[in-house]
């Protein structure tokens, strides 16, 4: 599997986009009381399912470098893993959701789902194959009672 761009890079190319939508095409600019709390929370819960991502992995003592998944020597499934197959990926994407809502306007939410849409495609799908061909029936049964995202 060779993948092109990291996920780090992805989350900062798609807040460049976020940026540029929310300055110079700002559909519907809002604002509203609880916006700092909501801002946050989403930081909050994005540092907290990165970190118990990387302590899962850590303990599970596996590769968390989702460019070479292959170099995983262990289907981690416990953790933060028994809620999501992706919680570092859920992470970046919570603070995407508090750039939106830092950036108070409509445009940018155009970004999260692309976001969504290259991470499922470009990034998830060729790492799930690798891990199933890797550890086969055992990965498929985790697929059954874990989902993607959340």
């Amino acid at each position: 599997m060779e993948l092109r761009l990291p996920p780090p890079l992805v989350l900062l190319i798609t807040l460049g986009c976020m940026y540029a939508l929310a300055r110079y095409w700002p559909l519907y600019a809002f604002s509203f009381s609880a916006q700092t709390l909501i801002i946050l929370v989403f930081c909050l819960l994005g540092t907290f399912l990165g970190l118990a991502a990387v302590w899962s992995f850590s303990k599970a003592r596996t590769t968390i470098d989702p460019r070479l998944p292959n170099k995983t020597s262990k289907l981690v499934t416990s953790g933060i893993y028994r809620f999501s197959r992706n919680p570092m990926y859920l992470g970046l994407l919570c603070f995407l959701c508090a750039a939106f809502v830092y950036l108070s306007a409509l445009s940018p939410l155009l970004m999260l789902g692309l976001f969504v849409f290259y991470m499922n495609n470009f990034q998830i799908a060729p790492e799930e194959a690798v891990l199933q061909a890797m550890f086969g029936e055992q990965f498929d049964q985790y697929c059954q009672r874990v989902r993607r995202w959340c």
